[in-house]
């Protein structure tokens, strides 16, 4: 089906000829629930890193600004580890695999630095780890915390490269067929959203008596994720199997059809431009390229402004009060959860009947209105009413990584189909890069635009100017972004024929590799 440079026909247009799912392409359920835990796992890790950094403004009373630098320093390593990751992962060659050992190690690793991470002293300790601690006068106590908590950081988000990467390239070879892709990726969402259930009271636990203060809650409560993620990680590592091997290059299949044993692997140096090229290469896809956009836009456009909806419920919704705006947060981010839970389930139906792109467009649109709703439903006369809007935001959130990671695994047989290569893990760790880059210039940006509203944490009561740009940032951000990716993804290209023609054709090269 043509491609047209209208945004009209770009939207009328979306796969018409549907194909049967093979026996052999299918995945057992227990399978799916599996890659599933490591979707939990990933989520829990993910929101709990922006739940708990509340913690350092409203515990230790650190700048919003130098806290939106933590969330963003790090990731720059991220710009380098990600895609070297993900070069490892597709050319490693070991008996279990490509992905798994990987997976297995790094989770192991990432549970145990994160918990380490928010080992945090309060101010009434004087020592740490046997160290004495800079007093708390002239920002020497704070300057300490921020240097810890960035180193430690850097060493984290290593470790959760090492695991992350290769079991999102995992779940991209899964399987070989168009729609089992789509129910891989909404099983895997329909369990990682059961994270989104928990994360909205983290706030709430933190604050409890039983701790003394917020800091102690967040230590207890990071060593309680860190668990939860190395049991998740290593059942991934151990119960899954790969499909895809590697790709038969052009000069390999000529080998295979002459019966010429293959040529010894490249050396360091020719790995080291090798890798370049298929960064490159992978980076300049224009269909992969429009599918970062869109994940960049919905997801980034939320997390931009994601704390003001927590401030909004404390000093305009529930009038400074910190414990009844906790719990609303919680009750709203509850909802949000289980509707976004329920809606993967939908999704998975819309994107195999009518079509992927036509399932975005239903999910992310609804999403709009429960941005924009929160200007009316967000109010200190009924406080209850701003539960309402999440349950059309989880429309968003419950459609875009599903449809998204199918569509993934579409271009990377198409990337193989043109260039000879699989590269699961180069176009996996691209994809997060741009989303945890854009994530963490997001929680900066975030952190400077709080402080532009005027917003002062030593105030039980916010000016009614800071209030009010909290609420116009909160609701038109996220809808204004996520209009823009309904636009980028009507120039999507990859249809099921499409998709349907590309596996027609790998095939006939397996089957020349072999015959060999």
């Amino acid at each position: 089906m043509a491609i047209t440079e209208s945004i009209d026909e770009g939207f009328e247009m979306d796969e018409i000829k549907h194909y049967a799912t093979r026996p052999e392409d299918k995945l057992s359920v227990g399978q799916k629930v599996t890659y599933g835990l490591g979707a939990f796992a990933n989520n829990l890790l993910g929101t709990a890193t922006q739940g708990l950094t509340i913690a350092l403004n409203l515990g230790l009373g650190m700048d919003p600004a130098k806290i939106g630098l933590l969330g963003a320093l790090p990731r720059i390593t991220d710009a380098l580890t990600d895609p070297m990751m993900g070069y490892i992962s597709d050319h490693t060659r070991t008996r279990w695999g490509r992905r798994r050992p990987y997976i297995f190690i790094g989770s192991i690793f990432c549970g145990i630095l994160f918990s380490l991470l928010w080992t945090l002293p309060t101010a009434a300790d004087t020592t740490f780890w046997g160290f004495e601690l800079p007093p708390m006068v002239d920002g020497a106590r704070d300057a300490f915390y921020f240097w810890y908590f960035l180193i430690g950081s850097i060493l984290f988000y290593i470790a959760y490269t090492v695991w992350v990467t290769p079991w999102v390239a995992l779940g991209y070879e899964l399987t070989p067929d168009y729609h089992e892709r789509t129910r891989v990726m909404g099983w895997s969402n329909f369990i990682g959203q059961l994270a989104y259930l928990l994360t909205p009271w983290f706030l709430w636990f933190m604050q409890r008596d039983i701790f003394g203060d917020i800091i102690r809650g967040a230590t207890f409560l990071a060593l309680a994720i860190s668990i939860v993620v190395v049991i998740c990680g290593v059942a991934s590592a151990i119960m899954l199997r790969e499909r895809f091997a590697e790709a038969m290059n052009k000069k390999d299949l000529v080998n295979a059809a002459l019966g010429v044993q293959r040529e010894a692997g490249p050396t360091f140096a020719e790995s080291i431009a090798d890798f370049f090229k298929g960064f490159w290469i992978s980076l300049k896809f224009l269909p992969f390229l429009k599918l970062c956009g869109v994940a960049f836009l919905i997801f980034n456009g939320f997390m931009l402004v994601a704390s003001f909806s927590i401030y909004v419920w404390i000093y305009y919704v529930c009038g400074g009060d910190k414990e009844l705006g906790g719990q609303i947060s919680g009750q709203a981010g509850t909802i949000t959860g289980v509707v976004a839970f329920l809606i993967v389930i939908v999704v998975t139906k819309l994107g195999t009947h009518l079509g992927k792109k036509r399932a975005f467009y239903i999910t992310t649109g609804i999403s709009v209105v429960g941005y924009l709703s929160k200007w009316w439903l967000f109010t200190p006369e009924n406080p209850q009413l701003s539960l309402i809007p999440g349950i059309f935001i989880a429309f968003g959130f419950g459609g875009l990584f599903p449809l998204v990671g199918s569509m993934i695994a579409d271009v990377c047989d198409l990337d193989e189909l043109e260039t000879y290569q699989r590269r699961e893990g180069m176009f996996g760790s691209i994809f997060w890069w741009v989303i945890k880059v854009g994530m963490a210039a997001a929680l900066a940006a975030g952190g400077f635009m709080l402080n532009w509203t005027g917003f002062d944490v030593e105030l039980a009561a916010q000016s009614a100017d800071t209030i009010l740009w909290l609420r116009i940032l909160d609701a038109v951000v996220p809808a204004m972004t996520s209009v823009l990716a309904i636009y980028l993804m009507s120039r999507f290209e990859i249809t099921e024929e499409r998709a349907h023609e590309v596996r027609a054709e790998l095939d006939k090269r397996k089957a020349i590799a072999d015959k060999s």
